[in-house]
């Protein structure tokens, strides 16, 4: 998975995957260049208390895994 460095930019972020510990929730939009690349900035909106690490899905799961 790769990460735009800004908006119209080809530069990308390398994203580090780490242990979870908890849950943070995000906004993001669905735009991703054909490269997949996400083009809009991801954007902390809360800390999930309520949520263990556990009931969300791994980086390249879907959200079915999880609830099964």
């Amino acid at each position: 998975m790769r990460f735009a460095a800004s908006w119209g930019s080809r530069d990308t972020v390398d994203a580090v995957l780490v242990r979870p510990e908890v849950v943070a929730e995000i906004s993001a939009d669905r735009s991703i260049d054909r490269g997949g690349v996400f083009r809009p900035p991801l954007r902390f909106r809360r800390l999930r208390l309520d949520v263990t690490a556990q009931d969300v899905p791994g980086c390249g799961q879907s959200c079915a895994a999880a609830a099964g």
